[in-house]
């Protein structure tokens, strides 16, 4: 597969290679590829089963059909791990408005903060669900989920590692224990925009860690990445499989090796909302990417040489990597997301971001 031809399309890997010795290589050189050339893949015949993923998404239209005052109850300003609910329409993106309603998850945590610890050891913590009793069973699913959503994410982490040269374990060192470790998630309704409104789901972004697991949750369209070139290309649904991309955590310690894609959704067409769920893998809080230095094959790095220059994106969000250990690049981005949720919870960084205030909706850059 040329590295040296802009992509039109996401690449499908069949994750079941992995599995025999005769094709294990090839999804290997298929992942490589993926990585330095596209920065997106779909990953089919995952290991998430099939049932567990059905019973999500039938919870999905009850949870947001949830009484309001409901939804409101859990909503992310109570919440100093940035998880709960977030209304329609209250964050922004480029200047302009992403039209969609959330909830925002994540795998089981203690949080580790103590008096004199860094403020970003705070940003991990427990969730805020929905009252049991008005949709049962959702807690468990969700959560039988996630977790093997996150075993998949370590396992795949794994074989990244051994597409770039760096054998199995070169990148472990970015993960702390698993107690110590916590992935998030949201659950999104892109509904009908109304006449006259645009059509940004969400603007133009980047992810911050080293990848996204993403269920397509509905048949609609709307994903889309952005190319070499600065094409924007649809990935639409697939059944069975994750749309999986590549963070800027990655891009940055591997010195623009993988790829981080810029990446939007735009507003459903049709009668009925567009859901989705992403399931954004961390690394450590701790971490500084600019004390780790990973050595590559010269083959490997052949590679990124052949795709040449990439073309300017849309995107400019996690650029504080350079600088600052990786959690607190995390509160930057949410702050800026939710400044709601940090002008209560993180005054005096929110001051430092917003020191004229905000306007009232989340801007992400």
């Amino acid at each position: 597969m040329p590295s040296t031809t802009d992509f039109s399309s996401v690449p499908v890997l069949d994750y079941s290679l992995v599995c025999s010795p005769e094709t294990r290589q090839r999804f290997i050189d298929q992942l490589r590829h993926a990585l330095i050339n596209v920065g997106f893949l779909y990953l089919s015949n995952h290991s998430v089963p099939n049932h567990l993923v059905d019973s999500l998404i039938d919870y999905i239209p009850g949870l947001f059909a949830l009484p309001q005052e409901e939804k409101d109850k859990i909503k992310m300003a109570n919440s100093e791990h940035f998880l709960g609910y977030s209304k329609l329409g209250a964050e922004l993106t480029k200047g302009a408005v992403d039209y969609r309603e959330q909830f925002d998850f994540a795998t089981k945590h203690e949080c580790r903060w103590k008096v004199g610890d860094p403020d970003y050891y705070r940003i991990w913590g427990p969730c805020q669900w929905p009252e049991e009793s008005l949709i049962p069973g959702f807690r468990a699913t969700y959560e039988e989920y996630l977790e093997k959503v996150q075993n998949l994410s370590y396992d795949f982490s794994s074989l990244i590692s051994e597409a770039l040269g760096l054998g199995p374990g070169g990148l472990a060192k970015f993960y702390d224990e698993d107690r110590l470790m916590q992935h998030r998630s949201k659950i999104v309704k892109y509904p009908i925009p109304p006449p006259g409104a645009n059509d940004q789901g969400v603007g133009p972004h980047y992810d911050a860690g080293f990848s996204t697991f993403l269920l397509q949750a509905s048949d609609h369209r709307g994903l889309q990445v952005q190319n070499l070139s600065g094409e924007w290309i649809d990935a639409p649904p697939i059944s069975g499989t994750f749309v999986i991309n590549f963070g800027k955590a990655l891009e940055f310690v591997t010195n623009g090796l993988a790829r981080a894609t810029s990446h939007r959704v735009l507003s459903p067409k049709g009668d009925t909302p567009r859901y989705s769920v992403p399931f954004f893998q961390n690394i450590s809080l701790t971490t500084r990417l600019t004390e780790e230095v990973l050595e590559f094959p010269p083959e490997v790095l052949k590679l990124r040489d052949a795709r040449g220059t990439v073309g300017s994106t849309d995107s400019v969000n996690f650029s504080e990597f350079n600088k600052e250990p990786s959690g607190k690049v995390n509160l930057i981005g949410r702050i800026k997301s939710h400044p709601d949720v940090g002008e209560i919870h993180y005054p005096e960084l929110f001051k430092s971001i917003f020191p004229n205030g905000f306007s009232g909706k989340g801007n992400a850059y």
